[in-house]
């Protein structure tokens, strides 16, 4: 069984930095994806960044410039570097990790509001 556990999420302003951990653990295999969705209230759930073992990155255009993803394969974690946050930004934040269609999993969620 595999679990993820996000962590760093709160309030911060505008303009603020965060900076969002999702630790894997279980039987995981080790050419994965890992990732970061976002879903903010009364919206679909939306790609934020991925990257792969190998370290290629998928990034939302709307994120460009501000997030930063990145990810320690010995710990099996993955990170999301978020600076000059803007109340868009504002959601709930999920760790994803997947190796094939059959094999995705989920984190809780953590939240992250930008608001003065």
């Amino acid at each position: 069984q595999v679990q993820l556990v996000e962590s760093g999420g709160g309030l911060v302003q505008p303009g603020g930095s965060l900076r969002l951990s999702c630790a894997a653990s279980g039987s995981i295999f080790s050419i994965n994806t890992m990732g970061w969705y976002r879903q903010a209230p009364g919206k679909g759930r939306e790609l934020v960044a991925s990257i792969t073992w190998s370290g290629n990155i998928n990034t939302a255009d709307s994120v460009k410039g501000r997030f930063t993803i990145s990810r320690d394969n010995a710990k099996n974690t993955v990170y999301l570097q978020m600076n000059s946050l803007r109340p868009e930004d504002t959601a709930v934040y999920y760790c994803n990790l997947q190796w094939s269609s059959l094999a995705t999993y989920w984190g809780r969620g953590t939240q992250v509001t930008v608001s003065s």
